[in-house]
C-alpha cells in the first residue's frame, strides 16, 4: 500500500511506545498528527524524526477532556481532510495498590485515560473513517498483555485493558460495512522509561520480586508500521509481541 499522503494519529505520542511509533511511521512516509499533553514533549519526537519530521504536526491533546479530543480530530480534518490510521497508544497507571486499598480518585483517573478516552478517540476516528471519501481507514488499540493476564496490584489498569479487547472487537465488527480495520496489539515488557523498574524487579505473582527480561521498543514500532500498512481487505486482529523470556506463558 503506498502510504504517500496517508494521514495517522498517534495519541500518547510524547515518549515510549508512542514516540518510537510516530517515528516509524515518519519514516514509512505517514504524515503524523501526533497527540499528547505535553507539547515540549511532542515537539521532541518530531525532532528525533530528524528529516521525517516535516511529516508530523503536534497537537496537545489531553484524553480526559473531550472538546481537546474534539479538537484533535478538527486539526486532522482541517490540515489533511481525511484521517487512514488511528493508533490508540495513550495509557496511564497508578502505583501499584492492592485491590482494597484503591482509591476512587485512582480508579477513575486510569479509565478516564485509558477506556474512556480510547473510546472517544476511536468513536470520533469512526465517524471520520465512514463518511470520508474514499471512506475506511484502521484503527489499532494498544492492549498490552495485561488484556489478558494481570501485574499483582494492577487492578484498574487490567480492567481497562481487558475492556480495551472488547472495544476493539466491536469496532472490528461495526466498522465492516464502512470498511474499517480495528486491531489490538498487546505489548508486554517493552524497554522504556516506563519499564526501567524491571531492571531492579518487579513483584511476581507468587510474592516474589524479579527482574524481568525486557526488548527494544523499536520491535513494537515496526510491528505497528506493518499492521497499519496492510491493505484494508486484511487485518492483524490481535497481535502479542513480547519479550522472549518475560514471564506471560506461564505467568502466575
Amino acid at each position: 500500500m503506498s502510504t504517500s499522503k496517508k494521514i495517522s494519529v498517534v495519541t500518547g505520542a510524547g515518549a515510549g511506545i508512542g514516540r518510537a511509533s510516530t517515528i516509524a511511521l515518519l519514516q514509512a512516509g505517514y504524515h503524523v498528527v501526533l497527540a499528547g499533553r505535553n507539547k515540549d514533549t511532542l515537539d521532541e519526537t518530531i525532532g528525533q524524526a530528524n528529516e521525517f519530521g516535516k511529516n508530523a504536526v503536534s497537537q496537545p491533546t489531553d484524553l480526559r477532556d473531550p472538546e481537546s479530543i474534539k479538537n484533535l480530530f478538527q486539526t486532522v480534518s482541517d490540515k489533511f481532510g481525511r484521517l487512514d490510521v488511528l493508533f490508540n497508544n495513550a495509557g496511564v497507571n497508578v502505583p501499584l495498590t492492592g485491590l482494597e486499598e484503591l482509591t476512587l480518585e485512582q480508579w477513575n483517573s486510569v479509565v478516564e485515560t485509558n477506556l474512556t478516552g480510547t473510546f472517544l478517540c476511536t468513536q470520533t476516528a469512526f465517524r471520520m473513517m465512514k463518511s470520508q471519501d474514499p471512506k475506511g481507514g484502521r484503527i489499532i488499540n494498544n492492549g498490552s498483555v495485561s488484556a489478558h493476564v494481570p501485574r499483582p496490584g494492577s487492578t484498574p489498569y487490567t480492567a481497562t485493558k481487558h475492556a480495551i479487547t472488547g472495544l476493539t472487537r466491536s469496532t472490528s465488527l461495526e466498522g465492516r460495512e464502512h470498511n474499517i480495520a480495528c486491531s489490538q496489539i498487546d505489548i508486554g515488557n517493552a524497554s522504556t522509561p516506563l519499564t526501567r523498574r524491571m531492571e531492579k524487579g518487579v513483584p511476581q505473582a507468587d510474592g516474589t520480586v524479579k527482574v524481568e527480561a525486557t526488548m527494544d521498543v523499536t520491535n513494537v514500532a515496526n510491528a505497528v508500521v506493518f499492521m497499519a500498512g496492510l491493505g484494508l481487505d486484511a487485518n492483524v486482529q490481535f497481535m502479542t509481541i513480547m519479550a522472549t523470556q518475560m514471564p506471560y506463558i506461564g505467568r502466575g
